[in-house]
């Protein structure tokens, strides 16, 4: 599923509106932790192609077709199965994202340190003339263990930077 974006601030408001849309089709209600997580995302991405390249964009989700996660196994069984959802953002800028880091007064530059403690992966790649950047959420029906207490507590590295999430 792909949304064409112009590089238009309100447009981000309509992209997780679309995006809402789009995982209520697929029985995934607005306030299951996936879908907070991901309208999150797509924001965050959304507003970094409208904001850093001023050009148009596309947003792609890839949606699993199947039924909502069944629920929590007991305990000893085998955990239960996981489905991935793919967000992307690609823009006709060849700059690569750069993380940054935001003072704790800055109203900006935490967005890929939100994507990096939000996601399960996320990365980008070039794309024709421009570029893509990608996340996924596993959704699953156990919580994740590993990335929620790191945010806003501990430094998430990227690379040679550090960066704090506030």
């Amino acid at each position: 599923m792909t949304l064409e974006i112009r590089p238009d601030p309100e447009e981000v408001g309509r992209a997780r509106e679309w995006a809402r849309s789009r995982l209520a089709g697929l029985g995934i209600a607005a306030d299951e932790p996936l879908a907070e997580t991901l309208i999150l995302l797509v924001s965050e991405l959304v507003t970094n192609a409208v904001v850093h390249t001023g050009r148009p964009a596309l947003l792609r989700l890839s949606l699993p077709g199947g039924p909502p996660a069944p629920p929590v196994p007991p305990a000893g069984a085998d955990p239960a199965p996981s489905v991935t959802v793919r967000l992307e953002v690609a823009d006709a800028s060849s700059r690569a994202p750069v993380p940054r880091c935001a003072g704790r007064e800055a109203t900006g530059g935490r967005g890929l340190a939100l994507v990096d403690c939000l996601a399960d992966r996320w990365g980008w790649s070039p794309e024709g003339a421009g570029k893509s950047i990608w996340c996924e959420l596993d959704r699953c029906s156990q919580p994740r263990e590993s990335a929620a207490p790191a945010c806003g507590v501990q430094p998430a590295a990227y690379e040679d930077l550090l960066f704090e999430a506030f």
